[in-house]
């Protein structure tokens, strides 16, 4: 049922893993991955070894005399055996400095690296535990990792004599990446990928570093089917969701269908191109497959709070807790459950709450953001806002969330400067767009916001604003021909939508139409729209009025005009073939854009 389901889910058509992704000999595979989770727990790199576990999960079982072997131990190994069993069970307790203590002078790759990592995620600890207070006075900049200058010192001399294994080399990418030498630690996590290529941590912290695709041209990946698991995930971060779709695709015909990793990377792919029924559908079948799942959970709730699903979100809410309450992802569900009760100050603690679990979580202050702007409170909201955007730079809502706090603040410049930073992340969102040219209005940089308006309805106008306030401009411009030609683009839109009419701005438009005829001297038209503007309340009176004025004319013999050139007339029908793109339903942007 899921490979059905998968195949319907695929946006483009199904694509063949090329390059190295040779999936022919499965069990090969299989055996690959069982190693390399065994390797990975071995060292403490618990996320890695699960991430490899869950995708041989999704492979047939092996027969008996098919299992990989256990790894071979070398004199070092031996050696080490009783420092490194002790030392690895004081890790597991995480008393990461009494296990570096034991581990010290051990020589075996194994052993090393378990010293070395301890000394890591001792400093790392101790870190968090002095950024307790997210909002605080403590900024980022003052508290530091102090362990993190010594252990690049030792990496870097190994590494000169080139005695780091893959798993040595991933730490030391991770090492000068907390000491912000990017550049460095690329190159670094590049020779982890060739030294181990089947260690996905070292794929995933190479995704983090890359921020656009010509820096992806330049990188020699090791040609190695887990690059195709690493492809398809950084085109998912670099917004580039139809070729990660096809790439999910092409793992899901290889052999992969049960991966629940990969379904549920295809429904935050939806997420992030606002598919929204597409996602839930997928996100709830996952939860059937793998009901006690956490992960993800967060960006399921998003789609739930977009559409409103009050009871959905709050048994969500309820059953996460259940599982695990102290969960970064539980704390944001449920914060998501309090915005969307209107209880911002609720959401904004449990927000709070889920950055103590974890400082570096990207959607918990993202998301805190925003119940600070709801709460007025856009200092805090500004603060957050760029909390999100030092951990992660692609993140478009952080960004555009600037770019509100800016607006509401009335700095035009600034807003600028956020809103086409979230353009060129999302150059097809049409809120982006709208939201820029509104900058440019405020400018008075009138050609650009008309510029904006017009990409905004091209690319497929999420809120349909964009041509109300294109046909506005034309109004301020007196350009009434093109001014008229916006709004009758703009109700049928609407109509062809087939949505109840709510919006104000219908009125508007017919308003405008009904006055344009009137002077072109187009009275079936004129009285058309007029009848149109009765139907609402803030236009009534108005229509009335014009009708009587047409009536009048009428009774006087004055004819229609004939010689004014009118190209477009409203259709009788109100329907639209020139709609562009597919819609979604309008989002209230002025609360959470998940």
């Amino acid at each position: 049922a899921v490979i059905g389901r998968a195949g319907a889910m695929a946006a483009a058509a199904m694509v063949t893993t090329a390059g190295g992704g040779d999936f022919s000999d499965l069990r090969e595979i299989k055996k690959q991955l069982l190693s390399v989770a065994e390797r990975s727990r071995e060292r403490g790199l618990q996320h890695s070894g699960k991430w490899a576990a869950e995708l041989a999960f999704a492979l047939e079982p092996l027969p008996l005399n098919e299992l990989p072997p256990p790894p071979v131990l070398t004199e070092e190994d031996a050696r080490d055996l009783d420092a490194y069993t002790l030392a690895k069970s004081y890790f597991d307790l995480k008393e990461y400095d009494r296990a570096a203590y034991f581990l010290q002078g051990c020589k075996s790759q194994k052993a090393y690296f378990l010293y070395m990592y301890s000394r890591y995620l001792s400093g790392e600890k101790k870190k968090d535990d002095e950024t307790v207070d997210s909002l605080g006075p403590l900024e980022k900049g003052q508290v530091k990792n102090e362990a993190l200058r010594e252990l690049r010192v030792e990496l870097s001399k190994k590494h000169k004599a080139q005695e780091l294994d893959g798993f040595g080399l991933y730490l030391y990418g991770v090492v000068l990446r907390k000491l912000d030498l990017v550049k460095e630690a690329i190159d670094v996590f590049v020779e982890a990928a060739h030294a181990l290529p089947l260690h996905w941590g070292a794929w995933l912290e190479l995704c983090n570093l890359i921020t656009d695709k010509e820096m992806l041209k330049f990188l020699s990946l090791p040609d190695t089917w887990m690059k195709e698991f690493f492809l398809a995930h950084i085109y998912t971060e670099l917004q580039l969701i139809e070729e990660a779709l096809q790439k999910y695709q092409s793992l899901i015909d290889a052999g992969f269908s049960k991966s629940t990793y990969i379904i549920s990377q295809i429904a935050v792919a939806y997420h992030n191109i606002r598919d929204i029924d597409k996602a839930l559908s997928i996100f709830n079948e996952l939860r059937k497959q793998d009901p006690y799942r956490i992960e993800n959970m967060d960006t399921f709730s998003n789609l739930l709070y977009v559409r409103s699903m009050k009871p959905e979100l709050s048994y969500l809410a309820h059953n996460l807790c259940e599982i695990d309450k102290y969960r970064v992802e539980t704390c944001c569900v449920i914060g998501n459950y309090y915005s969307l009760r209107s209880q911002h100050e609720k959401a904004a603690l449990y927000f709070q709450r889920a950055l103590k679990l974890n400082p570096r979580y990207l959607g918990a202050w993202t998301l805190m953001g925003h119940e600070y702007m709801e709460m007025k409170n856009t200092s805090a909201a500004i603060q957050a806002y760029r909390h999100a955007i030092e951990v992660n730079k692609r993140d478009y809502r952080a960004w555009y969330g600037l770019g509100q706090t800016y607006e509401i603040l009335k700095m035009p410049f600034y807003c600028l400067y956020y809103y086409r930073r979230a353009h060129q992340l999302r150059p097809n969102d049409s809120r982006m767009l709208v939201a820029l040219g509104e900058c440019y209005e405020k400018l008075n940089q009138l050609v650009e916001a008309k510029k904006c308006y017009w990409r905004a309805y091209a690319v497929g106008d999420v809120e349909k604003m964009a041509l109300v306030k294109l046909a506005k401009l034309h109004e301020q411009l007196n350009e009434s021909e093109q001014a008229a030609q916006c709004y009758i683009k703009y109700i049928q839109d609407i109509y062809s939508c087939g949505e109840v009419v709510e919006h104000l701005e219908v009125s508007t438009a017919f308003r405008y139409l009904a006055q344009y005829y009137f002077k072109c001297k187009l009275w079936d038209e004129a009285s058309a729209c007029a009848q149109k503007c009765c139907a609402f309340n803030d236009t009534r009176e108005e229509g009335k009025a014009l009708l009587r004025q047409i009536l009048q004319l009428r009774n006087q013999g004055e004819t229609s005009s004939t010689d004014v050139p009118a190209p477009f007339f409203l259709p009788a029908s109100l329907s639209a073939s020139n709609t562009p793109t597919r819609r979604v339903s309008p989002l209230n942007l002025s609360s959470v854009t998940p």
